[in-house]
């Protein structure tokens, strides 16, 4: 690292300690104001060389909140954001902007070189860190697992053997001896099984009894964590010199990627050894010829991510939105009773007030909050902002469910209804929203192949688990849970619950 680099580094941050209370008072105006759509905005103040970074920094703690009490209050939901050295990230709760992004310019706002940068010691060239040709192959070859006999499988085996006999008997233990869990634990353990059974043909045994622990799994927690803090970062330098450095986090990240990695390999190794009778993603990928067992690692690595984090998070928030509303969990359990002598398959297929009750959590709380994209040409947005090549430009799934404009003045409101007409016979309808009004799955070429997949699990968990037990959350009184907003969405510190069983024959 050259002198030049660390004076120049050294006296930013000095720069920053001197400005950093001055903004912070600046910024405080903004901290209440997203529950009150109505409330004054400022916008972050912005400085030559570097930009915004003293709002920024003064709001590191709540940086998801922070920019949602914004896109609430300015006219077009949208803003730009100043960075370092004269970087911009334009970001955007507006429905209009969204489909231009994601689907009507979409080859002008690829991932771009600046994310691939950041996740590529853990993602490397998975296919949610790429764009291109190799996007597409890896995405065709994907498609086939998630077909109609694929996801009757995952639903019939694979998730109905995970919950008859891990999950509903350890929800047993649990109840018989008044133990309290860690839901969210509970749910990534379900959720990592899954995945790992349903594409790569292995069965990790992280659901037992017992709580095993699993090196890997707490690797993959630190992986991500650490990847998500080099995104949110306002001085990337930081990271970029302890990586070089080879200290503090990045050390650590590189331990856990390493840790991470072997198991994925070892998952490649014993599929070779041993090949499926039946094409599973694993399978299809390694057949293909394409590619090494580096980048065949790279693909389990992005498609663990995809199946363990987002449902277990999607999941964390209902039961506890549900455990507020017991109204609309008289509803689900209503239904699961309407539905209980139905074939699991079709019977979860057709659960619409669990499934509107699903979207509601996530229109609050979604997996992924935001997501960005890079601007490989000037563009300009429908709403008429101004895009230069290489800004950043990032949708706001978090800030958008929140969106007086989008959902009524009721938007603060827990209503599954909204999602939902009566027909003539006084049966419900699913009624969805357009997916740039509701990005939750991403949208356009990009959708989340396995959004159906999802809601098939999810549904199936509620109904497995609201049909036999009550999910009691412990908190103390007046608190409320912290949403932490890394790749995935978590529940900072978990969900504590206490499982109630309930009388089955009511």
């Amino acid at each position: 690292m050259s002198l030049h680099l660390l004076s120049s580094f050294l006296l930013l941050i000095f720069s920053l300690l001197v400005f950093f209370r001055i903004t912070r008072t600046r910024s405080s105006k903004l901290k209440d104001s997203s529950s009150s759509p109505s409330a004054d905005v400022i916008l972050p103040k912005s400085y030559p060389i570097v930009g915004s970074v003293f709002s920024f920094l003064a709001n590191r703690n709540q940086v998801v909140e922070w920019l949602t009490s914004i896109l609430q209050n300015v006219p077009s939901a949208t803003f730009p954001l100043h960075g370092l050295w004269g970087q911009v990230t334009i970001l955007t709760a507006n429905p209009v902007n969204v489909q231009h992004i994601l689907k009507a310019n979409f080859y002008n706002y690829p991932k771009g070189a600046e994310s691939q940068t950041i996740l590529s010691d853990f993602l490397g060239h998975g296919i949610f860190n790429i764009d291109g040709e190799e996007w597409k192959f890896q995405r065709q070859i994907s498609s086939h697992e998630f077909n109609t006999k694929s996801l009757r499988k995952f639903v019939e085996t694979v998730v109905e053997t995970e919950l008859s006999e891990r999950l509903i008997p350890v929800l047993e233990s649990a109840a018989a001896n008044k133990q309290v869990l860690d839901f969210q634990d509970v749910l990534q353990r379900f959720a990592f099984d899954n995945i790992c059974k349903i594409a790569f043909g292995f069965d990790p045994e992280y659901l037992l009894p017992s709580f095993p622990e699993f090196k890997v799994a707490q690797a993959f927690d630190e992986a991500v964590k650490i990847c998500s803090d080099r995104f949110q970062t306002a001085l990337p330098i930081v990271w970029k010199i302890k990586r070089l450095l080879n200290i503090g986090s990045e050390k650590r990240l590189k331990l856990a990627v390493c840790e991470v990695q072997e198991f994925s390999k070892n998952i490649i190794k014993e599929k070779k050894q041993n090949p499926a009778e039946s094409m599973d993603l694993l399978s299809r990928f390694l057949s293909s010829g394409q590619y090494d067992d580096d980048f065949v690692s790279d693909i389990v690595i992005s498609f663990m991510l995809a199946g363990r984090d987002t449902t277990s998070a999607a999941l964390t928030w209902f039961f506890f939105l549900i455990s507020k509303h017991p109204e609309a969990e008289k509803e689900i359990l209503k239904e699961i009773k309407e539905k209980s002598d139905t074939p699991v398959y079709e019977g979860i297929k057709d659960m619409v007030y669990t499934q509107a009750s699903l979207c509601e959590s996530m229109r609050f709380y979604p997996p992924v909050p935001v997501d960005s994209k890079l601007a490989d040409r000037d563009d300009i947005l429908p709403d008429g902002t101004v895009v230069k090549k290489g800004m950043r430009v990032a949708y706001h799934p978090y800030a958008m469910g929140r969106m007086e404009k989008l959902w009524g003045k009721d938007w603060s409101e827990f209503k599954p209804e909204r999602w939902l007409k009566k027909e003539e016979d006084e049966t419900w309808s699913f009624v969805g929203r357009d997916a740039y009004t509701y990005p939750v799955f991403q949208a356009g070429p990009r959708i989340c192949l396995g959004k159906e997949m999802a809601f098939l699990q999810m549904k199936r968990i509620v109904s497995g688990v609201l049909k036999r037990f009550k999910v009691v959350p412990v908190l103390e009184k007046g608190v409320e849970p912290e949403f932490v907003a890394h790749l995935t969405a978590k529940m900072k510190g978990g969900l504590s619950v206490r499982i109630e069983k309930r009388n089955e024959s009511k």
